[in-house]
């Protein structure tokens, strides 16, 4: 027994003695690994450094002798340093308590070469890449370069560009970049085609997206350049198409562009689902909000039982709603529109609801992008500003407006949570597009005082200086023609929105029967009265010169030697009724015993000639409403205009001028893009006081109102020279359509109409030779040929007046060209 207790004694003494060896030998273990995970470092040494200095090593690394550094500290300190883009290869190890630094520089760049490219320019292809001399070199970021320029030559229809690079050491660690670059040719695009479309044809479809297929003109027109963010807007175009005629469940199921290396080009398809078409049904108007009379806003409706559903009309409502309840102090009240479907009749009620929306408020509009444009040019679209309570159709408002400036490529509103629950802040981000145009014109003309070859070179900046300021100089040259321009506007007068602006110009010509001169200017101002009425208030100045310096070729009666044809002399017709010369012409045959001024036929328009130069001093205002879907190729909506003008504040001339004009465009055909249209206009012209009516502030009209006649073809004459009337009318009816068998992408339309018109009345009634002063018809009946040509819009018409009188002067066929590129 006792010797049992013994060795159950040393058992327990020697697993004792074990776990107490291996607690010790346990805990030396771990605190040596303690050592090694964080060891003080008393200096720290940097290797290998040329141009970098070793204290600017350190303090990237953020560590200071003292500390204690662990590999985890060593590991961020690598991180560190191969961020700052100096090294290409760093290594960090510890002898005792000294940290060695060892690292590679890398090499400066001196250059940045591009070879082999002519169509993007050295300096643009700068700004693409990230490479700059002086700056370290980097494999990886000359990797992202070359990505960047095939994507510069992709933009400009270019994607088999090729492009290489590689380096040219020069030493001192110092290389040359070089970025070899292989143009290819142009990606054109052979085929846009869609499926699944019935409403709407490949060709009517066409011409809703921007894109083109590639043509003869497409090196000019440059609409064939594929890109997928173009593909993506033209995707929304086909959406807002759609939507605005009816077909409210339409969809893009797909849109595929396939590149055909071997062709070089792309082949673009687009699935369409396109629904039913839809008309509006029942529209009502419903309130939560105490206070607001729902009956009272039904004038502001802009969608009506009955008609073709349009998504752009619901839009227009919700906006002048909002405005509407707003304006009423409902700051927070929201509109929305509920749509109820009938599958059955295919129409879609409209009930606009309108509820307390949330108490929120913009913080404030942060924009974004804009390197160019000012910021307060932007935030002046906006109808809400930092501290106005929060309006999302508001602010859908103001994107489209933004767009509308022409000033970006894109335009994207957002926004996110504020400081508070109940403050929102909208960001604004913008790309942007140049805005200066360089133009340079030619053509020919038929009528007017520019009649025959005719050239143009300006310079148009739209965002002058960032500023949303419009600005043009330009200069014109025709065969006898010279005029000068210089135009400025200011969209944002005195921070409202009032478009002020000034013009200056010079103009001759020593066309037609005489030679005019003109030199004068206006200021002027307009300001909208509604998003579709504009009113515009100026001051116009002119001084007007007609004739010349030289006189004409009269024969002194009592100087003539009746045996010598040739004697000829040479006077100023103005001023002396028997003037007397002393210059012999020869070989000339002039008129014989004439003693009055001789530049017409016309003793009215001779004395008036010879009483010029004239001043007018004049004010003038004009209202303009236009519902216009484009204002240069319309389709759709309404253009009014009527204004007057008083002359005689100083000058020479003092009257009142009448004039009114409008025209209304309607979609005859939405599958062959027959466009009708009727237009028609008047004025009139009267003295005010005693002092009678100059001839040359009288209309003159021919062409411009009723095609088939010559420019001052019609209207009162005396001798068959045009003198002016002072009333005139007229009415037009036009179609234009597609030409069968000629590709859309071309331009080209044909056009049919009719016009009807007079000009009629004069101070001069009862004079010696003096006819068509009565209120006679005119009217004509022809065919045109339009092309909206890369240069600009060209036209070409043949009129025959099938109404006319005896003395009118007529011209069947009339030609007109405008170019610009």
């Amino acid at each position: 027994m006792m010797a049992r207790t013994k060795i159950l004694r040393a058992a327990s003494a020697i697993a004792l003695s074990s776990t107490v060896l291996a607690a010790t030998t346990l805990g030396a273990q771990l605190s040596v690994v303690g050592v090694a995970q964080a060891a003080v470092v008393n200096r720290i040494e940097v290797r290998g450094n040329q141009r970098v200095d070793a204290d600017t090593v350190r303090g990237f690394m953020q560590i200071t002798p003292g500390q204690n550094v662990s590999e985890a500290d060593q590991d961020a300190a690598v991180r560190r340093l191969f961020s700052t883009g100096l090294f290409s290869d760093v290594r960090i190890s510890q002898s005792g308590g000294t940290l060695v630094v060892q690292v590679d520089e890398n090499q400066i760049v001196n250059q940045v070469l591009f070879q082999g490219n002519s169509k993007i320019k050295d300096e643009q292809l700068i700004a693409a890449v990230q490479t700059s001399p002086r700056g370290a070199y980097s494999s990886a970021t000359t990797e992202a370069d070359v990505q960047a320029i095939r994507d510069a030559y992709t933009a400009i229809g270019r994607s088999d560009a090729v492009v290489s690079v590689n380096t040219q050491t020069i030493g001192q660690n110092r290389v040359n970049v070089i970025f070899n670059i292989q143009e290819g040719d142009r990606t054109k695009i052979a085929s846009i085609s869609f499926v699944g479309n019935s409403a709407f044809s490949d060709a009517r479809l066409k011409q809703v997206i921007a894109l083109r297929e590639s043509g003869i003109l497409s090196f000019i027109q440059r609409n064939d350049i594929y890109a997928e963010d173009r593909l993506r807007t033209d995707e929304e175009a086909l959406r807002r198409f759609y939507y605005n005629r009816g077909f409210a469940d339409f969809r893009i199921v797909s849109s595929v562009a396939e590149l055909d290396p071997a062709q070089n080009a792309y082949f673009i398809t687009v699935t369409v689902d396109e629904g039913e078409r839809y008309t509006f049904g029942d529209v009502a108007i419903d309130s939560s909000v105490p206070g607001i009379d729902t009956q009272s806003l039904y004038s502001e409706l802009e969608t009506e039982p009955g008609e073709v559903y349009s998504a752009k009309k619901v839009e227009d409502t919700l906006v002048n709603l909002t405005n509407r309840v707003a304006n009423a102090g409902f700051a927070f009240a929201q509109v929305t529109p509920r749509g109820d479907r009938d599958f059955t009749n295919r129409t879609i009620a409209i009930d606009y609801v309108i509820d307390q929306g949330p108490r929120a408020y913009v913080e404030r509009i942060e924009i974004r992008g804009n390197t160019k444009t000012r910021d307060y040019v932007i935030r002046r679209e906006f109808d809400v500003s930092e501290g106005d309570a929060f309006n999302q159709v508001l602010v859908q408002r103001a994107k489209q407006r933004l767009e509308d400036l022409q000033f970006f490529e894109t335009v994207s509103i957002s926004t996110a949570p504020g400081a508070e629950p109940d403050r929102v802040i909208v960001i604004v981000d913008v790309v942007e597009k140049a805005t200066g145009e360089l133009s340079v014109g030619g053509g020919y003309t038929t009528g007017g005082e520019s009649e025959g070859p005719v050239a143009e070179i300006g310079v148009t900046e739209r965002n002058f200086l960032g500023r949303g300021q419009f600005i043009k100089v330009s200069a014109g040259f025709g065969q006898d023609t010279r005029n000068y321009t210089l135009s400025f506007t200011e969209p944002y007068f005195l921070g409202r929105r009032l478009a002020a602006g000034f013009d200056v110009y010079h103009a001759t010509s020593s066309s037609g029967d005489y030679d005019t001169e003109r030199t004068g200017g206006d200021v002027r101002i307009a300001a909208p009265i509604t998003e579709d009425l504009t009113a515009q208030l100026a001051y116009n100045y002119k001084q007007e010169k007609f004739g010349d310096d030289n006189g004409f070729f009269i024969t002194d009666i009592n100087n003539v030697n009746p045996g010598d044809e040739n004697y000829v002399e040479t006077f100023s017709t103005c001023g002396d009724p028997n003037p007397v010369g002393n210059q012999v012409e020869p070989n000339t045959t002039p008129p014989v015993g004439v003693s009055a001024p001789l530049y017409t036929d016309s003793p009215i328009i001779n004395e008036a000639i010879c009483d010029s130069p004239y001043v007018t001093s004049s004010v003038s205002y004009s209202l303009t409403y236009s519902t216009l879907d484009n204002a240069r190729d319309p389709r759709d909506g309404f253009f009014l205009q009527a204004g007057q003008e008083f002359a005689g504040l100083g000058g020479d001339a003092n009257f009142i001028k009448t004039t009114g004009k409008g025209s209304y465009f309607h979609l005859l055909n939405e599958e062959f893009d027959v466009i009708g249209s009727v237009s028609g206009g008047g004025g009139n012209v009267s003295t005010l006081g005693g002092d009678g009516l100059r001839v040359f502030d009288s209309f003159f009209k021919g062409q411009d109102i009723v095609r088939g006649f010559e420019y001052k073809g019609i209207g009162p004459r005396q001798n068959g020279v045009s003198i002016g009337g002072t009333n005139f009318a007229n009415a037009s009816a036009e179609a234009t359509f597609p030409l069968p068998l000629i590709s859309r992408d071309l331009g080209f339309r044909g056009a049919v109409f009719a016009d009807a018109g007079s000009l009629w009345g004069s101070e001069f009634e009862g004079e010696n030779g003096v006819v068509g002063t009565d209120a006679e018809l005119r009217a004509s009946a022809g065919v045109g040929l339009i092309w909206a040509s890369p240069f600009g819009p060209l036209r070409v018409n043949y009129a025959h007046p099938f109404m006319k009188e005896d003395f009118d002067e007529t011209q069947e066929f009339s030609f007109g060209f405008s170019s610009r590129f």
